[in-house]
């Protein structure tokens, strides 16, 4: 059980307070209710861009990096097609520099051509190395439009295209910070030896004069359901054939994702799990298979994707994978198959909970799925999980007709 107290700023900023006094340091967690689905479809990127560009100085502190340094602290943030989260471990003894680095950068973020420009180089430098010239990076390029036609998932963290951030101009960024990076948009979590009256009075004094703004409405597109199974098949140089099929299912809130969770485990976590056990080990179609979720806030998506061994063709290891989906749709699996995995989230989760950091991400995480609290209630929903319900959940989420397979073939083919 993960103990914690709260309270909200009259700005609408929400703190949550996690007290462990075994550790010397505390973690500043800052959530941001902001991520890829937020943007213009013709401005995408712009999220990720933020990234960047929260750390390139506030107007009253020039260098983030330099006084959380000297005060022996370190830090990362990251963005996905939700959110956007930034985070930082110092010892609790220099907590309130953490509070004064975060609020000046909620409060007045420095907005310049030349740190946009210089951001902006960094992120289409990424966008080339990761997503165009490395083996396979283009995939959720790809993945996405296919199985995606309306609702913003359709394009990936780092934007639609390299234009896109190119064309970024200072007025566009200004008015994506002031709807978005605002108290009423984002969960502040503080974890470690630190007391709820120290976090309060700090929360106060640094983030209680922050003006208050409406958090933005948020009116997407919901995604039609598809009907009709679909693929798509490209030539690029990489090392081997590989398959990737994505079917829509839930979304991270719903009460069945858990159940959808572990049939992902089911199939592919461990090698006695079902893909791996039949489709690397004994029929040695693929050199490699994994199923897993996109853990989305709305609508997401189930993945199978894997590598093929030389000449076994694109239809019949979809085929095959077919075929294993076909025996959780027709057969009840049995508790002790279930159980053991079952045991293994167990283990994961209370794994994940083993550090202050962790604990800090996973409060804000929750806070935003519907309450913090569900951090205490997620092991139990796992294992309310029945075979009937992966039965039903396969028979719903894993069929032809939700699927839309991509066909990665590789150019050096012998």
């Amino acid at each position: 059980m993960i103990k914690f107290s709260r309270f909200t700023l009259d700005n609408g900023l929400r703190v949550i307070v996690h007290t462990d006094k075994s550790t010397p340091l505390a973690c500043i967690n800052i959530l941001y209710d902001v991520g890829a689905r937020d943007e213009d479809p013709e401005r995408t990127g712009f999220a990720h861009l933020f990234e960047h560009l929260m750390f390139g100085g506030s107007v009253n502190i020039p260098s983030y990096d330099e006084p959380l340094q000297r005060a022996g602290g370190e830090n990362n943030a990251f963005t996905t097609n939700d959110l956007t989260n930034y985070y930082l471990t110092l010892p609790s003894a220099n907590l309130e520099t953490g509070f004064w680095l975060e609020s000046d950068r909620m409060l007045s973020l420095a907005f310049s051509e030349k740190s946009l420009e210089v951001q902006r180089s960094v992120v289409i430098e990424e966008f080339k190395q990761r997503y165009l010239n490395q083996p396979y990076g283009d995939v959720w390029l790809l993945l996405r439009p296919l199985a995606y036609k309306v609702h913003p998932y359709l394009w990936c963290t780092i934007g639609k295209e390299i234009k896109h951030i190119e064309e970024a101009v200072i007025g566009d960024v200004k008015a994506f910070f002031k709807k978005h990076y605002t108290p009423s948009n984002a969960i502040l979590v503080v974890a470690g030896n630190i007391s709820e009256n120290q976090v309060k009075e700090l929360s106060e004094k640094w983030f209680g004069t922050i003006p208050p703004q409406p958090k933005p409405a948020r009116i997407l597109p919901a995604e039609p359901v598809q009907t009709e199974y679909r693929n798509m098949h490209v030539h690029r140089d990489v090392p081997s054939d590989a398959l990737y099929m994505a079917f829509h299912m839930c979304s991270r809130r719903d009460p069945e994702y858990h159940t959808m969770d572990l049939i992902s485990d089911l199939l592919s976590r461990g090698n006695s799990a079902r893909l791996y056990n039949e489709l690397v080990k004994n029929k040695k179609m693929f050199s490699e298979i994994s199923a897993y979720l996109m853990g989305d806030l709305d609508k997401g998506m189930f993945v199978v994707s894997g590598k093929l061994l030389a000449g076994i063709s694109f239809s019949n290891a979809e085929q095959a994978v077919f075929l294993e989906m076909d025996k959780l749709k027709e057969e009840l699996i049995l508790e002790k198959e279930l159980q053991k995995v079952k045991n293994k989230m167990e283990s994961t989760i209370l794994f994940g909970e083993m550090s202050v950091p962790d604990i800090a991400m996973n409060i804000a995480f929750f806070e935003l799925y519907e309450d913090a609290d569900g951090i205490n209630k997620e092991v139990g929903k796992y294992l309310a999980v029945t075979p009937e319900k992966i039965r039903l959940m396969a028979r719903q989420v894993l069929k032809r007709e939700n699927c839309s397979s991509l066909f990665y073939e590789s150019q050096n083919k012998n």
